[in-house]
């Protein structure tokens, strides 16, 4: 029987102390934030890297940005406003719908980097902001901003997402938190990625630089947010096998393939064949490879798209705008600088 999950108490004096009994899901919390005793030692190296990728979106010079917008080509200028109004909803989304996870998930350690997700996702918010504030007119602004509302393939698109949420307020059962899970892991490591690569696309053809920069800093943080929502679903795996059935395990896949799909079709609607530097093909290239790669780092031995299980050469200049160790910038002298704990994550895109 599909278990109902019960809202973790707040003050639980009652609570487990053995850090042998913690659980993901279901566990008996106190709720203490002790740094000495944790049950998922990786939780550790997580919480140090977001702590030293802090950044504030207003660090980033946009002056060159303002003198390019308008004389981006019209597809370029098309596909940049269509890509952030998708950005600004989900991460948008991301921020109201984390602490519902959290409300659900009794390792206190995991906790604490959910709640460091959260406060960046509304980063990544003010950063989107920042970029149409400097570049736009505020009714221009306005108009991107819900741009969702209207289009009607940007609402199917957040549409999949927000009704997998919605299903879990509804029901608080734990495949559909399971379900959950996977819908951010899909959201961070798929739906996010050509966009990313269009903003790339346009720094490497000279346009947009402070734009491409500030993606830069929001894609090092999604690396972290995967890799964190990876390691949720791995450890459920292992303590939850009732939840990993081969039935649920297929209805997982579909999601993911279904993810990839319209990030595919979004791609050729907003990048299509008219922006120099990509095209269509190029899109589902790049969207079958991390696909591929998403569902392999879950445990899964299947191949989604056979013949996409390498990076194309075509798109190695992808990886080296997205690199995760490579991000960091000095502003005064515009040199590539490392953080303390740089290597504490394996960059996997």
């Amino acid at each position: 029987m599909n278990e109902m999950l019960e809202e973790k108490m707040l003050f639980n004096p009652d609570g487990d102390t053995d850090v042998r009994l913690r659980r993901m899901i279901g566990g008996n919390t106190t709720n203490l934030n002790d740094f000495n005793n944790l049950r998922y030692q990786w939780s550790n190296d997580w919480y140090r890297q977001a702590m030293n990728n802090f950044w504030i979106p207003e660090e980033i010079n946009l002056s060159q940005d303002l003198k390019d917008y308008p004389n981006l080509l019209e597809s370029e200028r098309r596909a940049y406003d269509k890509i952030l109004s998708f950005l600004v909803f989900l991460d948008s989304l991301q921020s109201a719908n984390l602490p519902n996870i959290s409300s659900y998930i009794t390792a206190n350690e995991v906790n604490l980097c959910l709640h460091i997700q959260t406060f960046q996702e509304c980063i990544h918010s003010q950063s989107y902001s920042y970029m149409l504030d400097t570049i736009c007119s505020p009714e221009k602004r306005d108009e991107i901003l819900y741009a969702w509302k209207t289009d009607e393939h940007l609402l199917r698109r957040n549409t999949f997402i927000g009704d997998c949420y919605n299903d879990f307020l509804r029901h608080r059962d734990a495949q559909t938190l399971v379900k959950v899970l996977f819908a951010n892991y899909i959201l961070e490591g798929i739906y996010f990625y050509s966009g990313f690569m269009f903003f790339y696309n346009l720094s490497r053809n000279g346009k947009m630089p402070g734009s491409a920069q500030e993606i830069r800093y929001i894609n090092r943080d999604e690396n972290t947010h995967l890799w964190l929502f990876r390691n949720i679903i791995l450890e459920l795996k292992k303590e939850r096998p009732d939840l990993f059935t081969s039935g649920l395990v297929a209805q997982y896949r579909q999601m993911v393939e279904t993810g990839v799909q319209m990030e595919i079709d979004w791609g050729h609607y907003v990048i299509g064949d008219d922006v120099p530097g990509l095209s269509k093909d190029l899109v589902t290239t790049y969207i079958r490879y991390l696909g591929n790669l998403r569902w392999s780092n879950l445990g899964f031995e299947d191949v989604l798209y056979p013949g996409y299980e390498k990076e194309s050469e075509d798109l190695a200049w992808v990886s080296l705008y997205s690199n995760a160790n490579m991000v960091k910038t000095d502003f005064f002298e515009a040199r590539s600088t490392a953080y303390a704990k740089s290597t504490a994550l394996v960059d996997d895109l």
